[in-house]
């Protein structure tokens, strides 16, 4: 079999069907991925233990692949006939190999997004920490890429991003853009960061703050005089400021309070649900560091920061439940939708 043609043909259906996502394992079938919902391409013959050692061969280097099979897991970029990219995953289920890939949509402006101005407000600041928070798959590295990007066409800044692996692929325009992957360029997040001051930046990316080393390095950065945009897998603000502080030790976490307090600009939390018609639309939950947060974070009083987010629309903040109510109200998503994804689905009627 030719397995670059044939792996062509699937990233071709998946784009066709405008799906997301492709899942390739041996005993199945190929899987893809479209509005959210799994189609399994019952046309296509079932895969075998060979046919994955030959898809693994074309996305992965030789040393590529014997580091797979001793760690059992590989990240990895794909790149489609160049006009498309895709984020791979390798693994191991039961003994045997599977293949995940995501595809990486173009970068889009935030008018193409609908973000809120708010965060191109964000964007345009000189100084501090942002985080796009969110479960897997909810389009945090979109919203990232659609901030970067307008800082490359509004500002003449050195932007340095930190990836695993890179996915957007960002063509310089006012700006100079180093992407730098996990692996190939950069040992660890942490380690490029500790080096990243040298290397005089302006803005810094770090595609996930996975540990305390990198959580504690994104903040010092961000204290001394750059902007600092990062993701996080937490499910909303609270939940972030407290994940960011009990990662270190109890005897530095007052410290850490108060300095998160000071360098903190906002957190954006989002949530990608399922239209009424087809495809998906963004439910999104916006902090903004204000003194009252400031002053809640610095008290450890993390759990009224919600009350602040709902009382402070005029500032531009929103809780996940009113973004969906909000949503449910224009018709774009259907009330089972809302229901199903409110903390508190009595609100849909107030």
């Amino acid at each position: 079999m030719d397995y670059k043609k044939e792996l062509e043909e699937l990233i071709l259906t998946v784009i066709r069907e405008d799906g997301s996502d492709l899942h390739l394992g041996a005993g199945r079938v190929p899987v893809i991925r479209v509005s959210g919902e799994l189609i399994f391409l019952t046309k296509h013959s079932v895969l075998t233990k060979e046919d994955m050692l030959g898809f693994l061969s074309e996305v992965l280097e030789k040393t590529k692949i014997d580091k797979f099979k001793e760690e059992q897991e590989a990240d990895f970029s794909y790149d489609f006939r160049g006009e498309a990219r895709l984020r791979g995953n390798a693994f191991f289920q039961k003994g045997l190999i599977n293949l995940v890939f995501r595809l990486v949509p173009k970068v889009q402006t935030m008018e193409e997004l609908k973000l809120p101005s708010i965060l191109a407000d964000l964007a345009r600041r000189k100084q501090g920490f942002f985080l796009v928070v969110g479960p897997v798959g909810q389009g945090k590295s979109t919203t990232l890429s659609a901030m970067i990007n307008l800082i490359n066409l509004e500002r003449n800044c050195h932007i340095v991003t930190l990836e695993d692996p890179i996915e957007y692929i960002f063509e310089p325009t006012d700006s100079i853009i180093k992407q730098r992957e996990l692996g190939s360029d950069v040992l660890t997040f942490a380690s490029g960061l500790k080096h990243t001051l040298r290397q005089d930046p302006d803005v810094i990316m770090v595609g996930e703050m996975r540990d305390l080393e990198t959580i504690a390095a994104t903040m010092t950065l961000a204290e001394t005089g750059h902007l600092v945009l990062a993701t996080l897998h937490t499910i909303n603000a609270a939940q972030t400021v407290d994940r960011i502080i009990d990662v270190f030790p109890p005897y530095q976490q007052d410290q850490i309070r108060v300095q998160l307090s000071m360098s903190l600009r906002g957190v954006i939390s989002q949530r990608l649900l399922l239209k009424q018609n087809s495809g998906r639309t963004a439910a999104r939950e916006i902090l903004i560091n204000n003194s009252a947060v400031s002053n809640l974070i610095r008290e450890n009083k993390i759990a009224q920061i919600k009350t602040v987010i709902q009382t402070s629309a005029d500032l531009g903040m929103v809780t996940m439940d009113q973004d969906i109510k909000r949503l449910f109200k224009q018709g774009l998503i259907s009330k089972e939708t809302a229901i199903s994804n409110m903390l508190d689905p009595r609100a849909l009627s107030t």
